[in-house]
Parts: C-alpha cells; structure tokens; sequence
C-alpha cells in the first residue's frame, strides 16, 4: 500500500488496539450484556476499555469451574506442577510486556516494576514446587487406641472465588490465584477494579500455558456489583476475600447462606505490589481451601 499518487511513500499505518475480553472456559469472550468501562493510567491517560461482567457471566464463569474441576483436581500433583511451572516459564517470557503494563497502570519505576513481574515467576514456581507436597505436610497418619490404621489426606474442596487485591493486580494476584489451583481447586477470579489490564494479561499466560479451560476464570468490572451473586452463589464452594475490601463483611454475610468456606483479608491486603513482595506464603494460602478426608482401616483383619 503506497500514500499519494507518484510519492511512493507508505501510508502511515494505524495501531491495532487491544482487545480486553473476560476469561470464561478457556476463551475470552465479550460480556453478555455489551457493557464496557474505560482504564486509565495512573496518571489519568486512557490506556484501554474492558468489559463489565454481569450477574450472568458469573453463573458462567462458575459453570465453567465446576465443569473443569473433575479433571483438574484428578490429575497427579506432578502433572499440576509441570503446568504451573509452565505458568511461569511463558510470564518470564514476556517479562517486559508486564513490566510495561504495571508501569502504566500503577505508576512504578521501570526497575520496581521488573522486580514485580521477577517476583511473580518466582512465586508461580514456589506453588508449582507445592503441588506434590503439600499433602504430606498437612495431612499424614494419625495415632488412634485400637486395631486401627487412621489416615488423613488434604482434598480441594472445589470451585473458589478470589477476589484479587485492588492495588496488586499482578503479584498480589498471583499470591492469592496460584495457591487455590496448586491444590486442585478450580477458580473464578474478580480482577483487581483499580487495575484490571495486568489480569487479562495474566489470562493470556494461562490460555497458552497448557492449563485446561475452565481451572481459572477471570471476570473485569465492579466487584460491588458481581461479588454478592459470587458470594451467594449455591455452588461456590469457598471465597477469598483479600481484595473485597470493605464489602467483605456483606460478602461473608451472603456465603453464610449456603455454607461457604470463607478467607477474610489479612494484615495488608491492601497494599500495593511492593507489599505482596515481603510476603512469606508458607501454606497459609492453601490451607483454607483443603477439606481433610480421614480414613479408617481395621489392622490385622
């Protein structure tokens, strides 16, 4: 393609703007109800549109969980390993896309900005590490007064809704989502409403990452106005809190109703990417998301 007539000269070409489309089942598709909101930068530039999710694209998004949930937590803790490390094999790939994405969003220095993104990996790892041992941590054999053998073993309890930190849209994420699926639950994830773009990001990592459709949903938009369907949805099974901020309690409230397990924010919650970096995750973040099944066999019979 030329410019005018005898220049020669190519016409200046226009720049193909991003998409940014929910995560549900392995695809990324508009919502529902054609809503979308502008993003800006911190320093008030429009970077891009996102989607609102609706109430229906939350039934979806659970839908999409409780199907993949079967498979998922019935593969090997080797198998979940492998993907997760696949996780961070293709996030260090594109390190500097996300490096530019947090210095956008959030306004970090180049250099904290990278040290955010290293950190991620570094934790997409650590959890990828976990998957085959966090059951001889928290589980084992139990002594009991008779001709009985007692064994208890950590189990997923199912489909979690995560509610990512607001000013961690990347590492915070990571903190809260890896640990739900390195367990073997499936998960639906409210983005951060501050700074969605770095969780559709992170959704692209795991759609090629060989994750299967489904395990992680991700829903951008108000977390006031899908988190209570979340919350009292009958067949969620658990619910971390950390960046519902002060809709927590309501949140809480809403779970009671059909027995929803429940992580309540902790201490710095709310921090920013920086915080997320000075965290020990340990098993803290696992832990409530395990149901133990306990198992008696007669001994000498």
């Amino acid at each position: 393609m030329t410019g005018k007539a005898g220049q020669g000269r190519p016409a200046p070409r226009l720049t193909v703007r991003k998409t940014y489309k929910l995560y549900l089942g392995g695809a990324f598709p508009r919502s529902e109800s054609g809503r979308c909101s502008p993003v800006t930068s911190s320093d008030g530039a429009h970077l891009a549109n996102v989607s609102l999710a609706s109430r229906k694209d939350a039934r979806d998004a659970v839908a999409a969980a409780r199907k993949a949930f079967g498979g998922w937590s019935a593969r090997t803790a080797y198998n979940r390993g492998q993907i997760l490390y696949r996780i961070a094999e293709v996030l260090e790939g594109r390190r500097e896309q996300f490096a530019a994405a947090l210095t956008d969003a959030l306004g970090l220095s180049r250099a904290d900005a990278a040290a955010t993104v290293g950190a991620a990996v570094d934790r997409w790892v650590y959890y990828a590490g976990w998957t085959d041992k966090f059951t001889q941590v928290l589980g084992g054999a139990n002594p009991v007064a008779g001709p009985f053998h007692n064994q208890s073993t950590p189990e997923p309890v199912g489909v979690v809704a995560v509610f990512a930190p607001q000013g961690a849209p990347l590492l915070g994420l990571t903190s809260v989502l890896a640990p739900v699926i390195a367990t073997g639950n499936t998960a639906v994830v409210v983005s951060s409403e501050r700074a969605p773009l770095p969780s559709i990001d992170l959704a692209e990592v795991l759609a090629t990452s060989d994750l299967p459709g489904g395990v992680v949903n991700v829903l951008t938009g108000r977390s006031a106005e899908i988190g209570p369907h979340l919350a009292a949805h009958a067949d969620v099974d658990a619910l971390d809190l950390t960046g519902a901020g002060e809709a927590a309690v309501e949140l809480e409230e809403a779970a009671a109703t059909t027995l929803t397990r429940v992580l309540r924010p902790g201490p710095g919650s709310d921090g920013g990417e920086e915080a997320w970096r000075g965290t020990d995750p340990g098993t803290s973040r696992m832990r409530p998301f395990l149901e133990t099944k306990t198992v008696w066999h007669p001994v000498g019979v």
